[in-house]
């Protein structure tokens, strides 16, 4: 496989059922049932790792809308621009390689942010992807795009 774009992590979350904020961690596990310690790990295999580029949080600025990293429900943020990736798509993290899934689709809670989100960013909220391999993900980890 042959590297596209290199980028690195920012930041990384994760939701904690029965806490409607989300929970900024130094490092994350993955394994095939998700972000483990995530509220929705071992739920849906196909969107169990949210991926989301800082072109989201500058296209909402862009707009007028300011957001704060995790209020787009992402699990990792990093600084490049993942969204022409297709299911089947790879990329590598660290040591972990997560495959594409699919697009994320925009849903409600973004609404919550601002009622204009949802349509502004209709194809840019972020991807989904599934863990290939069991793998500890850290702040400041080099992200590159597999083809």
């Amino acid at each position: 496989m042959k590297n596209n774009q290199t980028g690195s992590v920012l930041e990384l979350f994760i939701s904690i059922k029965g806490h409607p904020e989300r929970f900024g961690k130094e490092s994350i596990t993955l394994d095939e049932s998700g972000v483990i310690d995530d509220k929705y790990y071992a739920k849906n295999s196909e969107r169990s790792i949210l991926i989301t580029s800082t072109d989201s949080y500058r296209l909402a600025r862009e707009n007028g809308i300011e957001a704060s990293y995790s209020s787009l429900g992402e699990n990792i943020l990093i600084d490049i621009n993942p969204y022409g990736m297709v299911p089947g798509d790879r990329l590598k993290i660290g040591s972990a390689i997560l495959e594409i899934t699919q697009n994320c689709t925009i849903c409600n809670s973004l609404s919550k942010v601002d009622d204009r989100l949802p349509k502004i960013l209709e194809s840019s909220r972020g991807i989904f992807a599934k863990a290939v391999n069991d793998a500890v993900v850290r702040k400041g980890d080099k992200v590159d795009i597999l083809k």
